[in-house]
């Protein structure tokens, strides 16, 4: 019998640790639950106590923490429970001496300080939250390395990426190509991409993920995020780590090694399979319940293009941030997520999201980034300076004419 392996989720309602609740149910012999972290999802975070039963759980702010109990109230639910809140009882639920193996799954930068204290504790870390390497991806792993900890990548790419390097040698590895579907406006006219809606963003072809990663997908800035995590999970630099487009999403990356061999993961596009790859490493374990099996019908027909960065220059703007280092990351990931929620709320155009990006890309000093704290300053810096941004654009947007701009960001 295996010994059970206790998990704090952080970002329990969100679509990632919804599916790990669903691995945690599957395999309810190997797993159990310490802690769930939440935002503001109380009735869901509830009914998740209820089926799991942790000893801790986490809102967002103490505000929530009366209607939590309340919830479990009105549940009948009389086990106790040690309720916490915000980033700080995040951070406390995630170095819990019972707490074996932590997955962050939170949403931008609020898990952040939460992973590192893990880290720091020396907690194996289940990585979904890219943002945290993007923005501090010097600090995490160097504390990676000091205490032992493993990170294991849940998003599909970089897990696949994980699972194919178990076939060669890290040094023996000639570039990284990640997959990426395209999202939903890949044969759009581009003409048209100026009236594109949140509404139509929001509709990936085949993934079903939160808001933020769903129009990141649409402009291929989970892309520039994603190349910038791998960089620090695998230590490659920028010119060994190309983007493909892949619109059937079977392949979810790929390896070639120095004597043109590839390593390629296929699979059904289905966020389990990475959760329960990094819940169970180094072991495989069969899946209950559901079958993913790969429909070989389907992959008969597998198409590749390069990505085009007319369409698509958040994937440019991701890899100038890598290239400038220091606090580009951060400062880029920040207008990202401000650019995104804006165009959500239907306070910025489609096309204006990079023009943020670059705007406060052009405005960031470099800096180094010595600690969390000075990574949470620069984050906030450029949030605000992304909301400068974004005002700025809106008259122009109005009236149908977009702000200039000079130079390029390969400059940086």
């Amino acid at each position: 019998m295996a010994v059970v392996k206790r998990l704090c989720i952080l970002g329990s309602t969100g679509s990632v640790g919804r599916n790990a609740l669903r691995v945690v149910e599957s395999l309810s012999e190997r797993f159990g639950v310490a802690a769930l972290c939440a935002g503001k999802n109380i009735a869901l975070l509830a009914a998740q106590i209820a089926a799991f039963k942790p000893r801790v759980a986490v809102v967002a702010s103490p505000e929530h923490v009366e209607p939590l109990k309340a919830a479990l109230k009105a549940r009948r639910y009389r086990r106790p429970i040690s309720i916490l809140a915000g980033a700080e009882g995040q951070a406390e639920a995630a170095t819990m001496p019972e707490v074996d193996f932590v997955i962050a799954a939170g949403y931008g930068t609020t898990g952040l300080l939460a992973a590192y204290r893990a880290v720091e504790a020396g907690k194996n870390l289940g990585l979904a939250n890219k943002e945290v390497l993007v923005v501090a991806g010097e600090l995490v792993t160097q504390k990676a390395r000091e205490t032992g900890a493993a990170i294991l990548p849940i998003d599909s790419e970089h897990s696949a990426i994980h699972q194919c390097l178990r076939s060669g040698r890290p040094q023996e590895v000639r570039r990284l190509i990640l997959t990426a579907s395209g999202g939903p406006f890949l044969r759009t006219p581009q003409k048209s991409l100026n009236s594109v809606t949140p509404e139509q963003a929001l509709r990936h072809p085949i993934w079903k993920m939160g808001g933020r990663i769903t129009i990141d997908s649409a402009t291929l800035m989970n892309k520039g995020l994603e190349i910038i995590e791998a960089h620090w999970l695998f230590g490659l630099p920028e010119r060994q780590i190309e983007v493909l487009i892949h619109p059937e999403s079977l392949i979810h990356s790929m390896i070639e090694f120095q004597d043109g061999s590839l390593m390629a993961q296929l699979s059904v596009p289905d966020m389990r399979l990475p959760i329960q790859y990094a819940m169970t490493y180094p072991d495989r374990v069969k899946l209950n319940g559901d079958a993913l099996t790969l429909d070989w019908a389907r992959a008969r027909r597998l198409n590749f293009e390069p990505p085009d960065s007319r369409r698509f220059p958040c994937l440019e703007l991701g890899r100038a941030a890598l290239e400038a280092g220091q606090g580009m990351p951060c400062a880029m990931n920040a207008a990202d997520e401000v650019a995104v929620e804006a165009f959500l709320a239907h306070r910025l155009g489609f096309r204006d999201i990079p023009r943020v990006i670059e705007n406060v890309m052009r405005a960031t000093p470099a800096v180094h980034l010595i600690s969390i704290e000075d990574v949470m300053e620069l984050d906030r810096q450029a949030r605000a300076a992304a909301e400068r941004s974004i005002a700025s654009l809106r008259p122009s947007a109005s009236s149908g004419k977009k702000g200039r701009r000079t130079g390029s960001w390969r400059e940086y």
